[in-house]
């Protein structure tokens, strides 16, 4: 299990393929603030939920300079699927190797019913204009998550 990221860090460098095979990559940001966050699964309820909300508020965080890119471990196909059936302007990205996942701590040891496993810890970081952390918030909520992300970065 990765280490928790932590603010004044570096963010982790990636470059993933979206929803239609292009590259997205942090370093293309750089001079934009970005808000990368990790959800398990596209198509299911919790993560449809987020999405949606990510993509109805799009208008605000770009407003206020932020960039907004979702990580999941599915597939590129998978994620275009995703995006058409939920409408979501929302740039989606794969990582089904999950080393992204791994390098922002968003990857680990999760209880579920009493059972441990591993899988996707939902999360979301806070980059800024010079790719360093900003935020780091671990095993968020689907639902209200946009708006306390908002509230606390007071835009």
């Amino acid at each position: 299990m990765s280490e928790r990221l932590q603010p004044g860090d570096t963010a982790p460098a990636f470059t993933l393929p979206d929803a239609d095979g292009n590259e997205v990559s942090l370093a293309d940001r750089r001079g934009r603030k970005v808000i990368v966050y990790f959800y398990p699964s596209a198509l299911t309820p919790g993560c449809t939920k987020q999405a949606c909300d990510f993509t109805d508020n799009l208008d605000v965080f770009a407003g206020a300079g932020y960039d907004v890119i979702g990580i999941s471990p599915d597939k590129p196909e998978k994620l275009a699927k995703f995006r058409e059936k939920e409408n979501l302007k929302v740039t989606l990205v794969a990582d089904p190797d999950k080393t992204v996942l791994d390098a922002y701590g968003a990857f680990g040891e999760k209880k579920n019913y009493g059972k441990t496993y591993m899988g996707v810890i939902r999360s979301t970081i806070v980059v800024d204009e010079e790719g360093k952390v900003e935020r780091a918030l671990y095993n968020v909520r689907a639902a209200g998550h946009v708006a306390k992300i908002i509230k606390d970065l007071e835009i």
